[in-house]
């Protein structure tokens, strides 16, 4: 009947006899569809057409108004053109998966209370199913879909398309563990034991640099002047100035000038992301390294900066991070060096005569 009768709402009741009835609307929050004894019409009765019809032949909805011309208009937008090719590509997966669920449906319907439900069920399909991403754990697809979902629908809000974004405080159904997800001194020294140049490269910039991986794959030559490497992150846009220790300079002095990048692969090329990725899984399973990612060498340089001695804001300015992100990391992430700071605290204290 729904196909028949489009935007057709039915709402399932069971009576305290055990009977169930249901609700017809004319549309989401239209009018009750009624017999002329004033009783819901319910569906298969020949009567529900003729209601219906009656019910909308004055009411005018735009087809073109729909989830597809939002996620058209959104895509169009600086919100969208303004952000790095690796962002906009990760949108347009889930773009793409939202258009194909919810491309048709009229903004009417996208900004009533039971859009929401419907967003949600869609979520929890997604999270048993997977995204676009298969490598990805389902729990963290749905939520990139559901994020991805509330932007366009926050995007619309604001441009003034409709009035209210149902799918504001989703909730996450993926929560990422990384407590004491910090490389070891044992653990680097085994991804050196490779003697494979291009990754020890990559492993020590990011050991003591603390940046984003895809910050030092774009780092070139031009940004390191033989004591600071300058880096303009990708994610934030915020412009960091690292001093570089005498252990790294004398690697990256010793290092041959192959490409305009610092970093490059065995042929003397600069990395793609997805190149990066799979010869640094390669080393990592050669060197026995499991639980670790490229980007746990970010939050292990806030460990060992925090274990010499550094501030909060000593280490911000290395990084990159805010404040707040710096104390997030020691206090509910990298746990593994908590022990070693409070041992520090202890000998600062019993330096004092009392």
């Amino acid at each position: 009947m729904r196909e028949k009768l489009k935007g057709l709402m039915k709402i399932k009741k069971v009576l305290a006899s055990g009977k169930t009835i249901y609700y017809c609307y004319a549309w989401r929050k239209g009018p009750l569809l009624k017999n002329k004894k004033g009783e819901p019409i319910q569906p298969g009765d020949p009567l529900l057409l003729r209601a219906f019809a009656e019910a909308t032949k004055d009411r005018f909805v735009d087809p073109s108004e729909t989830m597809g011309k939002l996620i058209t208009e959104f895509k169009a937008s600086s919100d969208f053109v303004g952000k790095s090719a690796k962002t906009r590509e990760s949108y347009e997966r889930y773009l793409d998966m939202i258009r194909e669920e919810f491309g048709d449906m009229s903004l009417d319907d996208i900004q009533h209370k039971e859009a929401r439900g419907e967003f949600k069920a869609w979520r929890d399909r997604v999270a048993v199913t997977g995204g676009p991403n298969k490598d990805q754990p389902r729990p963290r697809a749905a939520d990139y879909a559901w994020t991805t979902l509330a932007r366009v629908l926050s995007f619309a809000e604001d441009r003034g398309r409709i009035t209210v974004n149902v799918c504001e405080r989703g909730g996450r159904l993926y929560e990422a563990d990384r407590a004491e997800k910090i490389w070891t001194e044992d653990d680097v020294r085994r991804m050196l034991a490779l003697h494979k140049p291009e990754i020890s490269a990559a492993l020590l910039l990011a050991l003591w640099t603390g940046q984003r991986q895809g910050d030092l794959l774009r780092a070139a030559w031009t940004n390191y002047d033989g004591q600071t490497l300058r880096v303009r992150q990708g994610k934030t846009g915020a412009r960091v100035a690292i001093p570089i220790a005498a252990s790294v300079r004398t690697m990256l002095d010793a290092m041959p000038r192959r490409a305009t990048t610092i970093l490059t692969g065995v042929r003397g090329r600069p990395w793609t992301s997805d190149g990066f990725r799979t010869a640094w899984g390669k080393a990592c399973k050669l060197a026995g390294i499991t639980g670790l990612t490229f980007h746990d060498l970010r939050g292990t340089a806030v460990t060992r900066l925090a274990l010499s001695g550094c501030s909060t804001a000593q280490i911000a300015s290395i990084t990159g991070h805010s404040l707040k992100d710096v104390e997030a990391i020691l206090d509910a992430h990298y746990l593994g060096g908590k022990i070693e700071l409070a041992e520090q605290a202890i000998l600062k204290l019993e330096e004092r005569k009392w």
